[in-house]
């Protein structure tokens, strides 16, 4: 009977799970993409100091 049970609930898990599944990939493309976009900022950033620092004195 505990077996049943356990089957049960796998059964219920396993049918949510590529809700979960389809939520967690895009919890993952996000992240990549916020990852990717504030890497840019902040090279964009460093290169206007560099291209500002080597026109300072002109």
């Amino acid at each position: 009977m505990a077996d049943d049970t356990a089957d049960q609930h796998s059964r219920a898990a396993s049918g949510s799970g590529s809700k979960n599944e389809k939520g967690a990939e895009r919890q993952v493309a996000l992240r990549v993409l916020v990852y990717v976009f504030v890497t840019h900022l902040i090279a964009g950033f460093i290169w206007l100091l560099f291209y500002i620092g080597g026109h300072a004195g002109k």
